[in-house]
């Protein structure tokens, strides 16, 4: 089955909003990423045993506290898309020597893509 062209737009619209997200842990600024994110986003998950929950600030405070991650790679596993809702996986490698797995809830908010809320796994 093809995708209707609104779907095709929609995916690479996300594709582009989860690149920026990228390139921010990349840049080591929480700046670059910022508006890939709603600004009522939230944040959960477990960095080691301490649980991290709460607005999206915290995360953009936490990339400005840490080296850049200029061996970060990325690559997205999956997007389902619901017409103005969206699910996407995403696969991290060598974020400050780490692996994580993020999944992100994702909101059309006045025809744009945002991210709602990020919840992510720490690899052992």
């Amino acid at each position: 089955m093809n995708e209707s062209a609104a779907a095709v737009a929609d995916r690479q619209a996300i594709e582009r909003v989860i690149q920026q997200y990228i390139s921010g842990g990349i840049s080591g600024r929480g700046d670059d990423m910022k508006s890939a994110f709603h600004q009522d986003a939230t944040i959960f998950g477990y960095l080691g045993p301490e649980f991290i929950g709460g607005p999206i600030q915290g995360l953009f405070d936490w990339v400005d506290q840490n080296p850049p991650a200029a061996g970060l790679q990325g690559a997205i596993a999956s997007i389902d898309i619901g017409e103005t809702v969206a699910l996407a996986r995403l696969e991290l490698d060598n974020w400050g020597g780490h692996r994580f797995t993020d999944m992100f809830t994702l909101l059309k908010v006045d025809g744009e893509w945002k991210i709602i809320c990020k919840v992510f796994h720490l690899h052992a």
